[in-house]
């Protein structure tokens, strides 16, 4: 995790901090936007997409025959507290930077469309590519989210929602099906 913060989280953190730094665009997302809107899309979504992608994930082990589960309890806890911190990264980048930047210069549907797509195969450089298209099942509805919520742009509900997400497909949702016997 330490060569992941290295190489992937801190350069989008940079990116992400350099553009607000230089700019201060309200397209970015770093407000609460409409408090209540986005503390019920991902209080919803967080449980929501944890459960959907720990499906994907029983669906994609039981064709591919191999998944990789945490050691125990600790290192499925200690693997949430990293997606905790990945997930609103990645959101600052992919849907700040990318979608709120693109969507400022063109118009929000493109900057939806690139966006999304950039978060879906930036994946790609690390996994296959049915662990990658699954990442489309986050970045749809993400996206809609960062573009549709009332009130202006804002990371707070799908950064939640992700991290959600992130641990049901990678830590503590395989852990669950492994202790649930499941794979």
């Amino acid at each position: 995790m330490r060569r992941d913060m290295l190489i992937r989280l801190l350069p989008f953190a940079a990116v992400f901090i350099a553009v607000e730094a230089a700019l201060r665009p309200r397209w970015i997302g770093l407000s609460t936007g409409d408090l209540g809107a986005q503390l019920i899309f991902g209080c919803i979504g967080a449980p929501a997409l944890f459960v959907a992608a720990t499906l994907v994930q029983l669906w994609l082990t039981r064709r591919r025959r191999v998944l990789s589960v945490p050691r125990g309890p600790g290192d499925a806890w200690f693997q949430a507290s990293y997606y905790a911190l990945n997930g609103p990264v990645e959101e600052a980048f992919f849907r700040g930077v990318v979608q709120g930047g693109i969507g400022a210069l063109t118009a929000p549907f493109v900057g939806f469309a690139l966006g999304t797509a950039a978060y879906v195969l930036y994946h790609r450089l690390g996994w296959s590519w049915p662990d990658t298209l699954a990442t489309a099942l986050l970045g749809v509805p993400l996206g809609l989210a960062f573009w549709l919520l009332p009130g202006p742009p804002s990371l707070l509900g799908v950064s939640i929602a992700h991290v959600g997400a992130t641990c049901g497909f990678l830590g503590l949702g395989p852990f669950v099906l492994r202790r649930l016997r499941l794979v």
